[in-house]
């Protein structure tokens, strides 16, 4: 693994930088899976997850699997009129589908599938969430509600702001809608840098669940298709990454760990809000991977 060797004042002046050219506030953590060390930039600052949020979710969806409460076999009939609004799976799908409860949170994960993550939210239940959270020691990850609640909260907002029609935020100016529920921590689902890569530490170390739990966590979060946040930072096919990113309006997110040829494995969080409303940003998805790979050195 080639790295930079930073100092401290040297990483947050570098982090500071990447995120003015890109037009966004970054708020990012990492640590070091195996010896601990941490780096960070403003990294306990409640953030809006976005889809970060369906990691606390597959954690509870592991646990009750390995607890004998979820049967991951159990078949799961879709119907299309009761699909959540969404990009990809089986939110756009048009027919019938009968998949199993496994394949659902799968979806849920490596399409970022939001009719699949409120079916297993549904099922796990958003208090069952908050409570482990709790127990792992992260009391500012917490849930609101599923994708179907934020998608209520951001058409509540809109119509409030005389616009009324969930397609409608291309209408919104900025100020706006940085004060939308969806936008806010504090009201929305949430967590923070710093407990989001101690979330990801503890799936691999066997400490969110059982081993066979995480290692089913593991596997799922290293299917993510999407390639070009984290990875821009670190583009060589012997450095595996998995992970989940997460994006709402004016939030960027991914978090993930990084592991390398050597045996060294970071776990990586970075949350982006940006200055502006844009769908597509690829300034702000490659300053993602900059500020990973700047923690990264900085812990190397």
């Amino acid at each position: 693994m080639s790295t930079q060797i930073i100092d401290e004042d040297t990483l947050t002046a570098r982090i500071a930088q990447v995120a003015e050219d890109a037009g966004v506030f970054a708020f990012a953590h990492a640590r070091d899976i195996d010896t601990g060390a941490e780096v960070g930039f403003d990294s306990d600052a409640p953030t809006v997850t976005a889809s970060v949020f369906k990691v606390p979710v597959l954690v509870e969806y592991v646990r009750q699997v390995s607890a004998g409460e979820l049967d991951p076999a159990q078949r799961v009939r879709f119907l299309p009129a009761d699909a959540t609004l969404g990009p990809t799976g089986l939110s756009v799908f048009s027919d019938e589908a009968e998949w199993s409860l496994r394949d659902v949170a799968t979806s849920m994960i490596t399409v970022s599938d939001n009719a699949a993550t409120d079916i297993v939210t549904g099922m796990v239940t958003v208090d069952r969430v908050n409570q482990t959270m709790r127990e792992l020691g992260l009391p500012g990850t917490q849930l609101t509600g599923d994708c179907a609640r934020i998608f209520e909260d951001i058409a509540n907002d809109l119509a409030a702001a005389g616009i009324g029609a969930i397609d409608g935020m291309a209408s919104v100016d900025y100020d706006t809608a940085a004060g939308f529920i969806a936008a806010t921590p504090e009201k929305t689902n949430r967590t923070t840098p710093r407990e989001a890569t101690s979330l990801l530490q503890q799936i691999w170390t066997d400490a969110a669940a059982s081993p066979e739990a995480c290692a089913e966590a593991r596997r799922i979060l290293g299917l993510q298709v999407w390639p070009h946040r984290l990875s821009s930072g670190f583009p060589r096919d012997d450095v595996k990454i998995s992970g989940k990113t997460g994006t709402l309006g004016m939030v960027r997110n991914e978090i993930g760990v990084v592991e390398f040829p050597d045996g060294t494995r970071h776990a990586i969080a970075v949350f982006l809000r940006g200055k502006t409303l844009q769908s597509r940003n690829p300034a702000a998805d490659r300053a993602i991977g900059d500020i990973a790979r700047l923690l990264s050195d900085a812990l190397s």
